[in-house]
């Protein structure tokens, strides 16, 4: 099964220095019918204007994605990291037992991220955050791990939650395949581009939820940069 969800019809807000969509329901945005997909509970597609950004906010009890791309964000937490995450590149922010922390863009210009939130398997343990970069051509033609809660995914940055997070960049007429296993819930956004889902048309920003599908097949309609989660 694969619902897709076109980006015209996403929840948001425009705050101004902030232009937000919500996949799911999110802050002044609620549709009960997309309260989440298996453990996913947020994939917001923020455009966040220069100088600007999420002042200090506490989080607790969840394991924070966020990809970057186009620009860069700048990430400063209670724990005392400071961090700056290029477009391509991930960050990883796992809140556990609570957390502060901001990001702001202190870019000259548009700052464009997926901010992704998935429930951790255990509560309440230390917090943590990292970032890697993840060079696009690195992706060029397959789909590679970018965030991972299983131990032989060693690449990849950590995250506490039966889950995976995969990105992968293909020219028009290229076509990748993901194995899904059995009882997995997947969501798919082309971050640019426009796809091919196992026959289902997804457009760039456009989200597809998926189940019930053994193989991913996905082939380009054009040149595509594409972020899946793979989650339990």
């Amino acid at each position: 099964m694969i619902d897709r969800r076109p980006f015209a019809k996403l929840g948001g807000a425009n705050h101004g220095w902030l232009d937000a969509k919500h996949h799911f329901s999110f802050a002044g945005y609620h549709d009960p019918k997309r309260m989440g997909w298996g453990p996913i509970r947020v994939w917001n597609d923020d455009t966040i204007a220069a100088g600007t950004g999420f002042p200090p906010h506490p989080h607790s009890d969840m394991e924070i994605i966020t990809y970057v791309r186009e620009g860069a964000i700048t990430h400063q937490d209670s724990l005392g990291n400071i961090g700056r995450t290029e477009a391509g590149d991930v960050q990883v922010m796992s809140a556990g037992s609570g957390v502060r922390h901001s990001e702001y863009n202190r870019e000259a210009g548009i700052t464009r991220i997926f901010q992704i939130w998935i429930e951790p398997e255990t509560r309440g343990e230390a917090p943590s955050w990292g970032a890697k970069p993840f060079p696009r051509d690195g992706r060029s033609g397959q789909f590679v791990t970018l965030a991972s809660g299983f131990a032989e995914d060693v690449d990849a940055l950590p995250i506490r939650t039966d889950a995976r997070i995969v990105g992968a960049t293909l020219k028009a007429g290229e076509t990748a395949e993901y194995p899904l296993g059995a009882g997995r819930h997947a969501y798919l956004v082309p971050a640019t581009g426009s796809v091919e889902v196992n026959g289902i048309r997804i457009d760039a920003r456009d989200g597809a939820a998926i189940s019930d599908e053994s193989v991913l097949r996905v082939t380009a309609i054009e040149d595509a940069e594409i972020v899946l989660v793979d989650a339990a």
